[in-house]
């Protein structure tokens, strides 16, 4: 079977991060991009890889990071000492990465849990209860997977979990991304991607997808007028958006830290409050 896939950005390539299970850190992410190649690949897939892979290679539907927290929408305010931060999630998208997330913040899991990496025009990453990078699990006790979808994008707010290049090793940490303007070479290659809007960017037995189905005219003109980071696209877990708070977000991000990325001065997570937006 053929697959023609092509590699939008340097750290997405999607197929051979599902089938192999591997993957970067975000520790490990940088934020460049290419102009769009194109490779043909001969492989054999099982019938497990293949479901997988055909679970995630649907069209963009809905871009729900745009439109908005709608009431009834779970929310959750991060309270910190910097100020508060008001998220909704997505669980028809990332189930397990909001379950987690919402029962670690009732359980009271992350009160008094620092940021432990902060990287201006990046993202803020905390959840960890040994403050180092190193520690924290999930509500179950073991790491689970990657939940991935076209429909949802690491623009600027974006809610997701950090992990390590391990195929399975999301625990309890997560990151806010940051980043408020793309460099001049990602917005280029963003056009680029506009003015292919009509190219096969995915094709096999079940599936034939243009880049205009992965990367619609609304994500591009939301990356590039107001940031974020599109390489991590399909790497990491978005499970969530800020509505409220990102001048909260830019402060934290702002702060002074030292070789490690580590801030100067403790960043406190106080509590995190789960609730329903009433509107």
């Amino acid at each position: 079977m053929k697959k023609r896939l092509a590699l939008i950005f340097t750290t997405v390539a999607l197929c051979a991060a599902y089938m192999t299970g591997c993957g970067g850190s975000s520790s490990d992410a940088e934020n460049t991009t290419e102009a769009t190649t194109e490779s043909t690949q001969e492989s054999t897939l099982s019938a497990e890889q293949q479901e997988m892979i055909d679970n995630i290679m649907k069209p963009v539907e809905t871009l729900p990071q745009l439109e908005g927290v709608q009431q009834g929408d779970t929310i959750a305010t991060i309270h910190t000492n910097y100020g508060d931060i008001k998220v909704w999630f997505f669980p028809e998208y990332a189930p397990k990465a909001v379950e987690n997330f919402t029962t670690h913040a009732q359980e009271g899991y992350y009160d008094g849990v620092t940021f432990h990496r902060v990287i201006n025009n990046f993202m803020i990453q905390g959840g960890d209860p040994e403050g180092t990078g190193a520690g924290g699990e999930s509500i179950w006790g073991e790491p689970f997977e990657t939940e991935v979808s076209f429909d949802l994008k690491h623009f600027r707010g974006a809610l997701c979990m950090a992990k390590t290049s391990d195929p399975i090793s999301i625990g309890s940490q997560f990151y806010i991304v940051q980043n408020p303007s793309l460099s001049d070479s990602e917005k280029s290659s963003l056009e680029q991607l506009r003015s292919q809007q009509d190219e096969i960017y995915y094709q096999d037995d079940n599936v034939t997808m243009t880049i205009g189905d992965v990367y619609p005219e609304a994500a591009i003109d939301e990356y590039i007028n107001n940031g974020g980071y599109p390489s991590l696209d399909m790497q990491y877990t978005v499970f969530g958006q800020v509505y409220e708070g990102m001048d909260v977000v830019d402060a934290i991000a702002a702060v002074q830290t030292d070789d490690s990325d580590k801030p100067l001065e403790d960043v406190v997570i106080e509590s995190i409050e789960v609730g329903t937006y009433e509107g």
